[in-house]
């Protein structure tokens, strides 16, 4: 895995979620934008499980906490869909925190409820693994 791979992946990934968005819009239910970006995730050819259980270990134990992360794409990159009115920090500790569980390099959130996804609608996040992978 290289620097140049994920930040491919992460472009694909936005460029659907810009697909979705100018679509449908905002408004809708995150369920209604997340059915919709596995679909055009699926189009892309781009891998992903959904809705998958994340993994908590407390002193050695494993917990069943039901914390699900939205899209795990290519098993490399936490993908965090909202539709809210504002991203608060929480959200930006929920997608750094299942990087850190997950051993994602990378992670986005995308927030559908804007008028510009581009602009206003994503944020990319990166873990110290990402920092050491090779560039190419």
């Amino acid at each position: 895995m290289t620097k140049k791979y994920l930040t491919d992946l992460t472009y694909s990934v936005i460029g659907a979620a810009i697909e979705v968005h100018k679509s449908l819009g905002p408004g809708l239910l995150e369920s209604a934008y997340q059915k919709c970006m596995k679909q055009e995730l699926f189009l892309r050819k781009i891998n992903y499980p959904s809705e998958l259980l994340v993994p908590i270990y407390y002193k050695g134990i494993s917990i069943d906490t039901e914390l699900r992360c939205d899209i795990f794409v290519e098993n490399c990159l936490v993908v965090e869909l909202k539709a809210i009115e504002a991203v608060a920090p929480v959200h930006d500790a929920q997608v750094l925190t299942y990087m850190k569980l997950l051993n994602a390099p990378k992670g986005i959130l995308i927030n559908f409820n804007c008028v510009n996804l581009f602009k206003e609608g994503q944020k990319t996040f990166v873990s110290e693994s990402f920092r050491g992978l090779p560039d190419e």
